[in-house]
C-alpha cells in the first residue's frame, strides 16, 4: 500500500507530512521523570531539615543546675538544629541542588549531583556523630542552659537522628539517578542543543525556545 496524502498509513508505519514514516519516542521511567525525582529529593531534603526542629537529645540534669526555664523532669531539650548545626545548612544546599537540577544543562547535572552527594555525607556523618556521642553534642546546649561545661550528665537521644540519616541515605540515592535520568530529559539551552546535534530538531515542531535557539546559531526556523 503506497502513500497517497501526508498520515497515511505505509506497511503499518505512520508517515509524517515529508512522507518519511514518523517514530514516537519512548517515554522515560517513572523513577526518570524529571518532576518524580525532583520531588523525591526535594522531599528528602525537606525530611532532613524537619528532624532538625525536632528534639534530637534530652538532658537529665541535677535540679540544682537547672535555670528556671528548664523543667525538671523533662530534662533539657536540644533541637537538632543545635545538637548538629551543620545539618539544616546542608537540607537546604541539598533541596536547592535538587531545585536546580530539573533547569541545568547535562555539565551542570554532574556539579550538581556531587554537591547534593557531598551533602548527604555530611547530614549522614553528623547524625552518626550525635548518635555516636550525644554528651558532647549536647554539650554547648548544656553550657548555655546552666554555664556549666563538662559536667557528667545523661544524655538520651530521641529518633530524629536516625530519621535524619536514613533520610541522607535516600537523598544520596537519589542524587545518584541524576545523571542516568537525565538522559531522557528534554535539553532547553542553546549549548546542549548544540552538543545533540541538529537531528534532534526533526522530533517534531519548533517552539519559540527551539526557534530563539536556532536564531542564535544563524539558522531561520521560517
Amino acid at each position: 500500500m503506497g502513500v497517497m496524502e501526508d498520515g497515511i498509513i505505509e506497511d503499518g508505519v505512520t508517515a509524517g507530512k515529508t512522507g518519511r514514516p514518523a517514530t514516537k519516542r519512548p517515554g522515560a521511567p517513572v523513577w526518570a521523570r524529571k518532576s518524580t525525582l525532583v520531588l523525591i529529593i526535594a522531599a528528602m531534603a525537606l525530611a532532613v531539615f524537619g528532624t532538625t526542629t525536632q528534639t534530637w537529645l534530652t538532658v537529665h540534669l541535677d535540679p540544682a543546675q537547672l535555670g528556671q526555664a528548664v523543667n525538671s523532669q523533662d530534662g533539657l531539650q536540644v533541637q537538632g538544629s543545635k545538637a548538629a548545626t551543620t545539618v539544616t545548612a546542608l537540607a537546604l544546599v541539598a533541596l536547592a541542588g535538587g531545585l536546580a537540577a530539573s533547569i541545568a544543562g547535562r555539565i551542570a547535572r554532574w556539579i550538581i549531583t556531587a554537591i547534593i552527594l557531598l551533602a548527604s555525607v555530611g547530614i549522614v556523618t553528623a547524625a552518626v556523630t550525635v548518635m555516636a556521642d550525644p554528651l558532647a553534642a549536647a554539650q554547648g546546649s548544656i553550657a548555655a542552659a546552666t554555664g556549666i561545661t563538662g559536667s557528667s550528665v545523661q544524655v538520651s537521644a530521641s529518633a530524629f537522628p536516625a530519621l535524619a540519616v536514613v533520610a541522607g541515605v535516600l537523598l544520596g540515592l537519589g542524587a545518584l539517578l541524576i545523571i542516568p535520568a537525565g538522559r531522557h530529559w528534554k535539553t532547553r539551552t542553546k549549548y546542549d542543543a548544540a552538543a545533540a546535534g541538529t537531528a534532534g530538531t526533526a522530533e517534531g515542531p519548533a517552539d519559540e525556545i527551539d526557534s530563539w535557539d536556532r536564531l542564535s546559531r544563524g539558522d531561520d526556523p521560517t
